[in-house]
């Protein structure tokens, strides 16, 4: 049994709330259980240098975790004057799975900054970004959509979800939640598209290698679980 009394192939509570910035183009607070990130999408309307006059735009995410978002409170990173590499990592994952459906040239030479902060975190933190940054993204090219910048079906190719799994106690199960990510024999993300196809997994053995049975075993999961997702960002943004 996991220590939440789930199923193996049964996710936490996910939720989505739209809106919940007065100023950002688009957000959305993402609840994956206990973890929970706000996520904004900001519009500029210019791109890096090394984009200028190639008429095509750009997307890019930044994230962090707030001191309290933990048992113990942690140092703003700021205050250290630098991020941390965990905190680079995942916001390069976060970026790429975003560009991974945009259609940048539609886009046309605009940037729009995803911001995944971390309010509250229980596992799966980057997951939960990118599955809520996706919705955030959604909706500033909306807000952009009703005041004729772009249309919104042609910068979007598709959408995009993230998703934990992992081997716990001998078991393949979904959606880890901390007590079983800081205890699991095997911890992998994966990022995938509504039309399934593979945007990134990353996975690692804690303890003993898995095997290629098991790792089928955790791909069915995952996409099982990103389908799931998929169909809840579709339900949030009609």
């Amino acid at each position: 049994m996991r220590p939440s009394r789930r199923q193996p192939d049964q996710m936490r509570a996910v939720s989505f709330e739209r809106g919940v910035s007065k100023h950002a183009e688009g957000s959305c607070l993402v609840k994956f259980g206990d973890t929970h990130v706000l996520c904004t999408a900001s519009l500029e309307e210019k791109v890096p240098g090394w984009l200028r006059n190639s008429g095509k735009g750009w997307v890019t995410a930044e994230y962090g975790m707030l001191p309290r978002s933990t048992g113990e409170r942690m140092r703003r990173e700021a205050a250290s004057g630098k991020q941390g590499g965990r905190t680079l990592e995942i916001q390069r994952l976060v970026g790429r799975s975003l560009r991974s459906v945009v259609d940048l040239q539609a886009l046309g030479e605009m940037q729009i900054t995803v911001d995944c902060d971390v309010l509250q975190a229980d596992g799966g933190t980057r997951t939960a970004a990118i599955t809520g940054g996706f919705v955030a993204l959604y909706d500033c090219l909306a807000w952009m959509q009703t005041r004729q910048m772009v249309s919104v079906e042609r910068v979007l190719k598709d959408h995009v979800a993230a998703i934990s799994c992992g081997i716990f106690d001998g078991t393949p199960v979904l959606d880890l939640d901390y007590a079983e990510d800081s205890a699991a024999e095997t911890d992998a993300n994966f990022v995938m598209t509504g039309k399934g196809g593979i945007v990134e997994i990353q996975g690692t053995a804690e303890g003993a290698p898995f095997t290629e049975e098991q790792f089928q075993q955790l791909l069915a999961l995952a996409k099982k679980g990103i389908a799931r997702l998929v169909e809840l960002q579709k339900m949030a943004v009609m």
